[in-house]
């Protein structure tokens, strides 16, 4: 099965770059370890939440706001499209994210096929 894991931030926690996360033990021997078991069919690193911009319509008008569509403890951060047998295996893996160990979450949604 194919779930996405949301990969989520505190707000105001540490904000790291793509540079500082290759070069970090935590995520380096994570995603050595995913990559490597196959898992992983996609994903991408996200800019912070305050570079989001979110667009709403109402009626013919579009509406334009900078920022996450709603203010929350955390932000989405990142995420990943893996494959594996079933949710217990989607949430071992999660359970294992630097993310998720180091004061953040991750969120274990299915995928539609």
């Amino acid at each position: 099965m194919k779930y996405v894991m949301f990969i989520c931030t505190p707000v105001g926690g540490e904000e790291l770059s793509p540079e500082e996360i290759a070069d970090d033990p935590r995520f380096t021997s994570y995603i050595d370890e995913v990559r490597t078991s196959g898992v992983v069919k996609g994903g991408a690193r996200l800019r912070p939440a305050a570079d989001a911009t979110t667009v709403r319509v109402q009626g013919h008008e579009v509406l334009l706001s900078d920022g996450p569509f709603v203010e929350s403890k955390e932000y989405v951060a990142g995420f990943d499209i893996i494959e594996v047998a079933d949710l217990d295996e989607a949430i071992a893996l999660a359970s294992r994210h630097p993310a998720a160990l180091g004061g953040g979450s991750v969120e274990v949604r299915p995928v539609w096929e």
